[in-house]
C-alpha cells in the first residue's frame, strides 16, 4: 500500500501541497490535463523550481485572472462542477469531502449552515484548483492513505473578506479540532484554511502524529510564498512510499459518506418500496426504513439513505420526488469499511464467488455471492440454502 506523509514543519497551504506532490514525481502535463477536466476558468497555473534556504523546491502559483463580480459559489455549485467533470470518482469524492469540511467549519464560525456558505468567486477558483489538484496528484502518485505531522499554531492577524482576523484564522482553528497541534513563535499564517481542510479530511486525527512505518520512494518540497524570518525554510515536505507490514496490520480503511434522512407519514407501502428501488438503482450505498411514531400519534416511516458525496444531489432530488417529503436532513459521517476481495470455491453445483472482508490484514467475514448462488439453485432446481451450505463447506475446507 502506497502512503504519503505530510511533514508540516512550516505549516501547510494548498499551493505548498501541490508543489510538494509535483516534486514527488507526478507528471506536470498529465496534471494540467486532469485539471482542465474541471472546465473552471479564471486562472493560470505557474510551476517553477526554486531554491529556499538552500533546498530545491517546487513553487506553484495559481494566478487569478478573473475579477470579483459580486457573485460567488456555494457548496451546491462546487458539487455541480465535480459532477460535470470527467475526473475519477475517487478524486471527485475526496475533493468534495474537503470542500464540505471547509464549508462546515466556515458555517460554525459565521453561525449559519454549510449550504449557505458563500465561496467568493475568485477565492473559490483558487481553492478549487488547490483542493482538486491535491486529490488528482495523490491519485497519480498511487497514494492510498495520507498521514501528517502535528500542525504548528502561529500568532498574528490576517486580512480577509470579513475583515481582520486573529491567527490561526477562525475557520482554520475549527478545522484543527481533534488534531494534534503545537505552539510556535511565528507571526504570520502558517496553516491556511485550505491546508487545514486537506489534513483534517484526508488524514484526520487518527493519522496525525509521527511518520508511519514505510519505505520512502519519493520526497518532495513545496514552496510557500512568504518569508517569516524564521530559522527554518517555509516549505512543506512530503514523503511517499510503501507501507511496511506493521502499518498494514495496524490501519483500517475509512471513507466519508453522506447520511440522508427524512420522516414521512402519508406514503403508501408501494410508494416507499418503489422509492427504495429507485434510490438503489441510482447509486445509493444503502436504503433502509424503520417505523416511527410521529406527531399527533400518526404512524410514519424514517427513511435513511447512505450516499457517496458525488451522488447526494440526484439522490436528494429522487427522495423529494418519490416520497413527497418537505425536508431532508444531511450529515457527513466517517465510516470504517473492510478491505474487500473476491475468492472462488468449486462446489458440485459449480463455481461460487465468495466476498471476503479483511481488517488489519486478517479476514473478518466471508459470504457467498447471492446472485451466483441463486442462479445455481435455479439451474439445478435445488433449494438456495443447499448451494449456500455447499459453498460454505468448500470455503471452510480451504481457509
Amino acid at each position: 500500500m502506497n502512503v504519503a506523509f505530510f511533514d508540516c514543519f512550516s505549516g501547510i497551504s494548498g499551493d505548498m501541497t501541490l508543489g510538494a506532490l509535483l516534486a514527488c514525481g507526478a507528471d506536470e502535463n498529465a496534471f494540467r490535463e486532469s485539471l482542465a477536466e474541471l472546465r473552471v476558468p479564471g486562472y493560470r497555473l505557474h510551476v517553477q523550481r526554486r531554491k529556499v534556504e538552500g533546498l530545491m523546491a517546487t513553487d506553484v502559483d495559481v494566478e487569478l485572472v478573473e475579477q470579483e463580480t459580486g457573485h460567488g459559489r456555494h457548496l451546491a455549485d462546487i458539487y455541480d462542477i465535480y459532477s460535470a467533470s470527467a475526473l475519477s470518482p475517487t478524486v471527485r469524492q475526496n475533493a468534495f469531502a474537503i470542500f464540505t469540511r471547509l464549508a462546515e467549519a466556515e458555517a460554525r464560525v459565521h453561525g449559519t449552515t454549510p449550504d449557505k456558505i458563500h465561496f467568493h468567486e475568485v477565492g473559490a477558483v483558487d481553492a478549487i484548483v488547490d483542493i482538486t489538484g491535491t486529490c488528482i496528484l495523490l491519485e497519480m502518485l498511487g497514494v492510498e492513505k495520507v498521514y501528517s505531522s502535528p500542525l504548528p499554531l502561529s500568532r498574528g492577524f490576517v486580512d480577509c473578506q470579513h475583515g481582520r482576523m486573529p491567527l490561526p484564522a477562525p475557520a482554520t482553528l475549527e478545522l484543527l479540532i481533534g488534531l494534534p497541534t503545537y505552539p510556535i513563535a511565528v507571526q504570520g499564517e502558517l496553516v491556511t484554511p485550505t491546508g487545514a481542510a486537506i489534513v483534517a479530511t484526508l488524514a484526520g486525527g487518527a493519522r496525525v502524529g509521527l511518520p508511519p512505518a514505510m519505505v520512502p520512494s519519493a520526497i518532495g518540497y513545496g514552496s510557500g510564498k512568504k518569508d517569516f524570518g524564521t530559522p527554518f525554510p517555509n516549505l512543506l515536505r512530503v514523503f511517499i512510499g510503501e507501507a511496511t507490514d506493521a502499518i498494514r496490520e495496524e490501519t483500517a480503511k475509512t471513507d466519508s459518506v453522506v447520511v440522508l434522512e427524512t420522516n414521512v407519514d402519508d406514503a403508501t407501502p408501494e410508494t416507499l418500496g418503489y422509492a427504495q428501488e429507485r434510490l438503489l438503482a441510482q447509486g445509493a450505498l444503502d436504503v433502509f426504513m424503520v417505523p416511527a411514531q410521529m406527531k399527533k400519534n400518526r404512524p410514519g416511516t424514517l427513511i435513511t439513505v447512505l450516499a457517496t458525496p458525488e451522488s447526494v444531489e440526484h439522490l436528494t432530488e429522487t427522495l423529494f420526488r418519490e416520497t413527497g417529503t418537505f425536508g431532508i436532513r444531511k450529515t457527513v459521517a466517517e465510516r470504517e469499511i473492510l478491505e474487500r476481495t473476491i475468492a472462488s470455491v468449486e462446489t458440485r453445483y459449480g463455481a461460487v464467488p465468495i466476498k471476503v472482508g479483511s481488517r488489519k490484514g486478517s479476514t473478518v467475514v466471508a459470504a457467498p455471492e447471492y446472485e451466483d448462488c441463486r442462479t445455481l439453485a435455479q439451474t439445478h432446481n435445488i433449494p438456495l440454502r443447499d448451494v449456500y451450505r455447499t459453498a460454505w463447506e468448500a470455503w471452510s475446507s480451504q481457509s
